[in-house]
C-alpha cells in the first residue's frame, strides 16, 4: 500500500494529465465574457462597495476597460483575471472616495443676509436673529430645532447626535445667553 501523500501526489498528477490531454477550450470573446461573468462580477462588487448601483457601475468600468485593452491581451484567458482585477480595483477607488467625501468638511461661511430680508425683518425679530447668530452652533441648534422646529428634546437629541441631558443643559445656557444679548 502507498504511504497517503504519495497517493495524493499520483492523484495530482492524474487530474494534471487529463487536464493536458482535454481539447482546448476556444478562446472566449469580449461578448461571451459579458454574458458568462457579468453577475459574478456584479455580486462581488456588490460584496465590496455596499450599493447595486455603485457596484454595476463599478462592473461596467471594468467591462469597458477590458474592451479597450482587449487587443493587448496575451490571450482571452487572461481576460477574466483581468476582469477580476479591474472590479476590485474599482471598488476599491470607490470606496477611497466616499471615504474622502466623508471626511470633507467645507469651510466655515458667514451666513450673509440679502438686503431684501433684512428690510423685511422687524427690528424685534432682527433682534433675536442676531443674538441667535452669536450663540455658538450647538446652542444655536437646539434653540432653533426646539422654537423654529417645534421638536421635542427626545427629536432634537435624536436629530444632533448628543443625550436627551445634554439638550436640556445646552438650552437652558443658550436661553441664558440670549437674554443677556438681548438686555
Amino acid at each position: 500500500m502507498l504511504p497517503a501523500t504519495r497517493g495524493r501526489d499520483v492523484e495530482k498528477t492524474s487530474k494534471r494529465l487529463r487536464a493536458i490531454d482535454a481539447p482546448a477550450a476556444p478562446p472566449l470573446s469580449l461578448e461571451d465574457l459579458y454574458r458568462q461573468q457579468r453577475m459574478r462580477m456584479v455580486r462581488l462588487a456588490i460584496l465590496l462597495v455596499d450599493e447595486p448601483a455603485t457596484a454595476e457601475d463599478v462592473v461596467q468600468e471594468a467591462f469597458t476597460g477590458l474592451y479597450r485593452n482587449w487587443a493587448g491581451l496575451r490571450d482571452s484567458a487572461a481576460a477574466l483575471g483581468y476582469l477580476r482585477a479591474a472590479v476590485v480595483n474599482s471598488s476599491r477607488s470607490v470606496l477611497r472616495r466616499r471615504k474622502t467625501a466623508r471626511a470633507y468638511q467645507p469651510p466655515h461661511q458667514v451666513n450673509a443676509r440679502s438686503a431684501e430680508s433684512l428690510a423685511m425683518l422687524t427690528a424685534e425679530h432682527r433682534a433675536v436673529v442676531d443674538a441667535l447668530s452669536a450663540l455658538p452652533p450647538r446652542q444655536r441648534e437646539v434653540l432653533v430645532l426646539r422654537y423654529y422646529g417645534n421638536l421635542s428634546e427626545s427629536e432634537i437629541a435624536d436629530a444632533t447626535g448628543i443625550s436627551k441631558g445634554a439638550v436640556k443643559s445646552t438650552a437652558s445656557r443658550a436661553l441664558d445667553a440670549l437674554k443677556r444679548t438681548m438686555a
